[in-house]
């Protein structure tokens, strides 16, 4: 039985494509959501561009038929643009909200006869209220990913024991299993329950062996892996051949830490990229401060703060003194081999040899995510490291950012490399208030 799907604004702002994915049912978009979209037009972000992608779709359609009774399109399904939005009368609400005028029309749409109404809204209030008022209501559920299922990177084989001492002298170890990933970490464990030694390793990129790790406990500019998931991020991160890396992990397990020490010795020891490139979300953390004065190094500085932090462990790491280390990081900041970057200023860009890290990734879309992936020119790997469970985006949770959708998507790709890091390192309070809070 066909449906008809309301959209509210935030849908198509989330992903300028949503307009065709409800198959061959009615979509229908209220005149006010336009009106709302036309306020996001000008706006040089993300968010902007989707709303001229929008404007330009449905004004494509205009020849082909009547928007106001509704236009077939190529996804068999039909759009319309309801110019008729009832009066509000519902106890409770102010008639003035946009959110409330389009639950109004649902509510219209279904008084009137018009079978299996939904109201598609990534506003979790709006979803509340509609269903407070008797209206289906639903999430834009397309790129959504069940974080409790998301590939961790590492899988853990029970072998008999003679196997783990024929890996160690062979220097690999077969696999017969049909769903292991390319670049997934193995960790092979004696089946006869007793303590003994236990092997790890990497499969490569073809999925069909275990081989060593490359990189072992090697000391990256004086940081070493503190535990064996963040050994297994370091392989990720200096193997040249793996373009695409995420890091996934809450406070303190050495994310961004870990990405800058590689990004440090791959190049400006191993000369193997021309500059390293860093950048995160402008998405404040509590209420906003407003605009900033100042060029765009001093109007982004406030967000790089974490990872000048992280620089100056790094220096301080290398034996550097204070005075020294300070004067290493500005120099590799004034010659450009340190780039900082807004993520606005990524789009349209091509960015070949360089080492890219996108910080916070969780607060970006899957659209938004895909848009900066494809910035990677020839020779550039991007690393992208977040935690699912700390979003700022009001309308991303930890099943439908761009992170967590890049992970699963990506993960049968030999080109992708992932590990899922769990345990905090930073200091004891910190671990503490990551498990505790």
């Amino acid at each position: 039985m066909s449906k008809t799907f309301i959209l509210d604004t935030n849908v198509v702002l989330h992903n300028p494509q949503a307009l065709t994915m409800f198959g061959d049912n009615e979509v229908v978009v209220p005149i006010v959501a336009l009106e709302e979209l036309d306020k996001f037009k000008k706006l040089n972000d993300e968010k902007g561009k989707n709303a001229r992608s929008v404007s330009r779709f449905i004004d494509s359609l205009r020849p082909t038929g009547s928007l106001a009774k509704g236009i077939k399109m190529k996804s068999g399904g039909s759009l319309q643009v309801m110019v008729q939005m009832p009066e509000i009368n519902l106890p409770g609400l102010e008639g003035h909200k946009i959110d409330n005028r389009i639950l109004a029309l649902a509510l219209s749409l279904q008084k009137n006869g018009k079978k299996n109404v939904r109201l598609i809204t990534k506003d979790v209030n709006l979803r509340v209220k509609a269903d407070a008022y008797g209206v289906m209501a639903e999430d834009f559920e397309s790129h959504k990913v069940n974080i409790d299922e998301l590939y961790s990177g590492v899988l853990k084989l029970e072998v008999p024991a003679e196997q783990i001492t024929r890996f160690h002298e062979e220097k690999h170890f077969p696999l017969s299993q049909q769903d292991i990933c390319p670049n997934q970490f193995v960790v092979l464990k004696d089946d006869s329950g007793k303590s003994r030694p236990s092997a790890s390793g990497k499969v490569n990129g073809e999925g069909s062996i275990v081989v060593p790790l490359a990189f072992g406990d090697q000391e990256i500019w004086s940081v070493k892996a503190r535990n064996l998931r963040q050994k297994f991020a370091l392989e990720l991160l200096l193997d040249n051949d793996i373009p695409l890396v995420t890091l996934v992990g809450p406070a303190g397990t050495g994310k961004t830490l870990l990405a800058l020490a590689a990004a440090l010795r791959t190049t400006l020891d191993e000369r193997a990229f021309r500059k390293i490139l860093v950048s995160r979300p402008v998405i404040p953390l509590g209420r906003d401060i407003g605009f900033l004065p100042g060029t765009k190094e001093e109007k982004i500085a406030p967000w790089m703060q974490p990872i000048f932090d992280n620089l100056e462990f790094l220096m301080d790491k290398n034996g550097e003194s204070e005075e020294t280390g300070e004067g290493t990081m500005h120099y590799l900041l004034e010659s450009g081999k340190i780039m900082l970057e807004s993520l606005t200023y990524i789009r349209g860009r091509s960015i070949p040899k360089q080492y890219i890290i996108i910080d916070e990734a969780q607060n970006l879309t899957p659209h938004e995510v895909k848009t900066i992936v494809s910035r990677a020119g020839m020779g550039s790997k991007v690393v992208l490291t977040g935690d699912p469970y700390q979003i700022d985006n009001p309308y991303l949770d930890s099943n439908s950012n761009g992170l967590t959708y890049l992970v699963e998507h990506f993960k049968s790709q030999k080109l992708f490399g992932h590990i899922t890091l769990s345990k905090s390192e930073r200091s004891p309070l910190a671990a503490l208030a990551a498990e505790l809070l």
